[in-house]
């Protein structure tokens, strides 16, 4: 059976942060996910998350100074010391929280720096940060996203993720494939499901309706086929639901009812 992850960062707006959790319970979620919970003391989260009982599957490691334009830090140069103050905040909340899957953004490339000097950052930074995270089983993750929604992201396309996860060569680094980030770069969804999902190198996926990131039945993408393919290819890892309520987000479920059904 698929396991589908509530995002508390974008769905149930509707409620406070910590408050989502009960909600997510309540419409059936076992496992949750967000972007940045940093807001709130980690115990304060696991307080919520254990009455609601629900697991936390995944969160993002501080992107920087998000407030200054800052989307992740790991492909920076000369940032690195808050990268790694970010990595160690964000394995701190997952010892906590007991959640074993940590994205790391590799953030906006500068536009005078070669694409070089930016890899050998971020494999340095990568390869740091997965040691860090295998002392305390967290598996750290990156994420190709597109350029639309963030202009000038150094990470767009799953074929250089992967590639970049083999040349770093830890075996807690591992691949977020997110299905709209994807469908909007390359398309081809599921010729690539079948292509990465046996290499064992993702470790979580994540939807959204395709191109408005609503529910994902509505939009371009069609979920019930990709869902067909994952109970095809025998995918067990979770699938966050990382998208924008066109209206109150229990009442757009029905696209939940009827993958589970």
């Amino acid at each position: 059976m698929l396991k589908f992850a509530a995002n508390l960062s974008m769905m149930y707006q509707e409620h406070a942060f910590l408050d989502r959790y009960a909600a997510a319970a309540s419409d059936g979620y076992t496992g949750v996910e967000c972007m940045f919970p940093y807001e709130e003391p980690a115990a304060f989260v696991r307080e919520r998350m254990d009455a609601a009982g629900v697991s936390q599957v995944l969160f993002n490691a501080p992107p920087g100074v998000a407030s200054q334009g800052d989307r992740g830090l790991a492909a920076l140069p000369g940032r690195q010391s808050e990268f790694r103050a970010g990595v160690e905040q964000a394995l701190a909340y997952a010892t906590t929280l007991s959640c074993s899957n940590v994205h790391v953004m590799a953030g906006i490339a500068p536009a005078d720096a070669s694409r070089q000097t930016l890899l050998d950052c971020y494999y340095e930074n990568l390869d740091w940060a997965a040691r860090q995270a295998r002392s305390v089983g967290v598996t750290v993750l990156i994420e190709p996203i597109n350029t639309r929604d963030i202009p000038g992201y150094f990470l767009n396309r799953q074929d250089d993720a992967h590639a970049i996860v083999q040349a770093v060569n830890a075996s807690n680094l591992k691949v977020q494939m997110d299905l709209y980030h994807c469908q909007i770069v390359e398309g081809d969804v599921t010729t690539k499901l079948r292509e990465y999902l046996p290499t064992g190198r993702v470790g979580h996926l994540q939807i959204a309706g395709v191109p408005q990131r609503q529910e994902p039945d509505r939009g371009e993408l069609d979920y019930g086929w990709v869902f067909s393919v994952l109970r095809e290819l025998e995918y067990a890892g979770w699938i966050g639901c990382e998208y924008r309520p066109a209206g109150s987000t229990s009442a757009g479920l029905r696209w939940l009812n009827a993958a589970r059904a």
